[in-house]
């Protein structure tokens, strides 16, 4: 025995050298949810096994349990996976593994009498057998149902001596999976995600890394979900797919200068006061600022209200001048409530063009008319039976302006990528395709609130100025006092009344 210990001991202290840099960290955390979300080749099915097997060794009263969507998968996966860690640590001897390839899938630590227990979900007569189970590792997660997902976690309760955790461990093959919503669109309590790549993977031969690569020529899919650990959109998106995963891949490692909330008091007619309208940080807040208001320049914010449902009131804001995104709005809340947060940010970007879409709730643009906001967009509309134009606030989306909207802002992103800041928006343009009947909308299961704010945007700006206003000099002061000025103290005048 103490022989084998100081093996032990002498395997464990080589962990920083046969572990990715990316991963070691995690060793140590405890969250209950340890989300590795990563492309093709990352590393992350391997340090899953080698966390299991640390801690297999470091704690005792260990019951894990390793699940795969269907039990056959598991024996050529995971089990391999946690064999070949054991072997390559040199640890034979403190495990039972069974062999052949009609044995059970069963691991037991000899040291301590932890064990690793094996379940695919498609054997339904065991799920009841599974008690007692304090972590677990699900391998590609992506292939389990949100109610998989459920019936796990409660699988997973009553007291332990360690922590519990349960790692997924998936490439993202869809922008619209339920694990995007679960983990990656919200913060979840006591969940850890982690993204990683293949470039993460430092013992990745070379001629593997080349295959990967090779994708972006061949295949634009599975380049941006095992090369690029992109969520992976199926559908042939309306816009230039390869531009905005690029860009999005750029604005992931610059996050918005703050996040957070406009606050602002109310009069007696319950209307805002605009002197009371400041910005507080919020991480949780609808609004991200990537651009701060700056003195003089001109700005249009486009208004997209929900329509119900899961959907969300969202806004976009532009500078007209540099059409740079300045920010942008997103929220499920209802609608007067959207309308004084609209009249705020409105304000707070130099009282800005707003035109807010007016298909299916006109609310909004009566609630900012009643707040009188200075600046709404005004269409034209012709009276059928006068046939008088007539003027009203709020941008109509119809069979004629939604491809112009559709066209234009397809355009802005082929030709100025860089002015897109907004990762939601960025997003939902991956998912904005063609359906059946060449109609491009979302993709199902996906949004496009903030595709029609920020088009929207896009499309009222002719009513808004396009320079920069440059503030007004102020006069130089005369060398003598004016005729109604007095002269300082024991001075004369330099001239008389006429």
């Amino acid at each position: 025995m103490p022989a084998t210990a100081q093996k032990l001991k002498i395997d464990l202290s080589h962990l920083p050298k046969v572990t990715n840099p990316t991963f070691f960290p995690l060793y140590k955390n405890q969250s209950r949810y340890l989300v590795l979300k990563g492309g093709g080749s990352s590393g992350k099915s391997v340090f899953c096994a080698q966390k299991i097997i640390f801690r297999l060794l470091a704690e005792r009263g260990h019951k894990f349990l390793v699940v795969r969507k269907v039990k056959a998968d598991l024996r050529d996966s995971c089990f391999a996976e946690l064999i070949s860690i054991i072997r390559a640590w040199g640890l034979d001897d403190l495990f039972y593994i069974p062999t052949g390839r009609s044995s059970d899938l069963y691991l037991r630590c000899n040291l301590n009498g932890n064990e690793v227990i094996f379940y695919g979900l498609d054997d339904v007569e065991r799920r009841k057998s599974l008690s007692g189970i304090t972590s677990m590792w699900i391998e590609e997660a992506s292939e389990l149902t949100t109610e998989d997902f459920r019936q796990l976690d409660i699988r997973m309760r009553g007291r332990s001596k360690n922590y519990k955790q349960m790692i997924l461990s998936f490439n993202p093959i869809s922008i619209t999976h339920w694990l995007k919503k679960e983990f990656f669109d919200q913060e979840k309590e006591d969940c850890t995600t982690h993204e990683s790549t293949y470039k993460d993977n430092r013992f990745l031969p070379d001629e593997d890394k080349a295959v990967l690569e090779g994708f972006k020529d061949t295949d634009e899919y599975y380049y941006m979900v095992y090369c690029l650990g992109q969520w992976g959109v199926t559908g042939k998106t309306v816009y230039d797919g390869q531009k905005i995963t690029e860009r999005l891949l750029e604005v992931r490692e610059i996050p918005p200068l703050a996040v957070g909330t406009l606050l602002y008091r109310l009069d007696d007619a319950e209307r805002i006061i605009p002197d009371s309208i400041q910005f507080s940080e919020d991480k949780n807040g609808p609004i991200r600022i990537y651009e701060w208001p700056t003195r003089g320049n001109p700005y249009v914010i486009g208004g997209d209200p929900a329509e119900g449902g899961e959907d969300y009131c969202t806004a976009s804001v532009r500078n007209n001048a540099t059409w740079n995104q300045a920010a942008t709005y997103r929220m499920q809340t209802d609608t007067d409530l959207y309308a004084k947060d609209m009249y705020a940010l409105g304000m707070f970007y130099n009282r800005a063009l707003i035109g807010i879409e007016v298909n299916f709730d006109t609310h909004p643009v009566k609630e900012l008319t009643r707040l009188k906001y200075p600046k709404q967009y005004v269409r034209q509309k012709l009276d059928k039976i006068g046939k008088d134009v007539e003027e009203r606030f709020g941008w109509l989306t119809n069979k004629v302006t939604r491809p112009m909207l559709i066209g234009e802002h397809v355009a802005l992103a082929r030709d100025h990528i860089d002015t897109f800041n907004d990762i939601a928006t960025l997003e939902e343009m991956l998912t904005f395709v063609r359906n059946d009947r060449g109609r491009p909308e979302a993709q199902e299961g996906a949004h496009d609130d903030t595709i029609f704010a920020d088009g929207i945007a896009l499309q009222i700006r002719e009513q808004q100025r396009f320079d920069i206003e440059k503030p007004k000099e102020k006069p130089k002061p005369l060398p003598w006092p004016l005729q109604d000025e007095e002269p300082a103290a024991g001075g004369i005048r330099s001239w008389k009344k006429w």
